[in-house]
């Protein structure tokens, strides 16, 4: 089976998953998505253990992020942050570990801002309150657009791609590849939300505006986990998901579209 085969094999159940759990809202989103926060954490203190991360409390900081989040809202995300720091402290103090201590918080609580907030701003928007269902239409415009724009990107930058976009950072990624999916992310989002929520339609601008800041999101999320990567050495955060490598690789683009869409939804008052 070709790597593109394989690639596809499991991509498009972990899609109709993902769709499901994002039309049945709650804790259908809220559970899902603190595993996965989970599984990450995981996954990114294998790949900085010569940093010495406190596991156990990034794996426990990251969790709670995103269950605050669903059941407190975004006003309470900052506590298990918090707490992660003053948990991180404790266990260093008493760890007879050859590592900074400064290092080893700092990596620790980076993971659980990083992943943590990323998976509790998802969260957060399949719970905004508004009428209409806008929540659901929201976080199903980002998980499309991100999809879309990702797609988008490698189809290009394998037809057509000539010119490398960060080639110290990731080599396959091409200025054509971007430009696809930047048009393609934007387009996705704009139609998605356009005129939605039916009883209080977002404006042209406003769904310009989400659709922008999804597509531009997606590619530096992406970027940026390839920049962790190299530094540490590795192709793929894990080998959970086969060829796509492990939940961060798959997750990466989310982690930050979902906070940037978040941020421009309370920007226009539709958070």
């Amino acid at each position: 089976m070709s790597g593109l085969v394989s690639r596809v094999v499991l991509a498009v159940p972990l899609a109709a998953l993902a769709l499901y759990v994002t039309l049945r809202g709650g804790w259908w989103v809220a559970l899902p998505a603190a595993v996965a926060a989970v599984i990450a954490s995981h996954e990114f203190s294998a790949m900085t253990r010569h940093l010495r991360p406190l596991v156990p409390v990034a794996v426990a900081g990251s969790a709670g992020v995103v269950l605050a989040a669903h059941e407190g809202g975004v006003a309470w995300i900052a506590a298990p942050v918090m707490l992660t720091l003053v948990a991180a402290f404790w266990l260093s103090a008493v760890a007879e570990v050859r590592q900074s201590a400064a290092v080893q918080l700092a990596v620790t609580t980076f993971g659980v801002v990083w992943i943590g907030l990323g998976f509790g701003f998802l969260v957060a928007i399949r719970d905004i309150a508004a009428p209409g269902g806008w929540g659901k239409e929201l976080l199903l415009a980002v998980l499309l657009g991100v999809w879309g724009s990702d797609i988008a990107a490698y189809a290009a930058g394998r037809l057509i791609g000539r010119r490398k976009l960060a080639e110290q950072i990731s080599p396959a990624k091409t200025v054509e590849g971007l430009v696809a999916g930047l048009i393609v992310g934007t387009a996705i989002v704009f139609f998605t939300l356009y005129h939605q929520p039916q009883d209080d339609p977002l404006t042209p601008l406003h769904a310009l505006e989400l659709g922008l800041a999804v597509a531009v999101a997606t590619p530096a999320g992406d970027l940026f986990e390839s920049y962790l990567k190299r530094d540490a050495g590795i192709k793929d955060s894990g080998s959970l998901l086969g060829a796509h490598g492990g939940m961060l690789d798959r997750v990466d683009a989310l982690l930050w579209a979902a906070p940037a869409t978040y941020f421009i939804a309370l920007a226009i008052g539709r958070a």
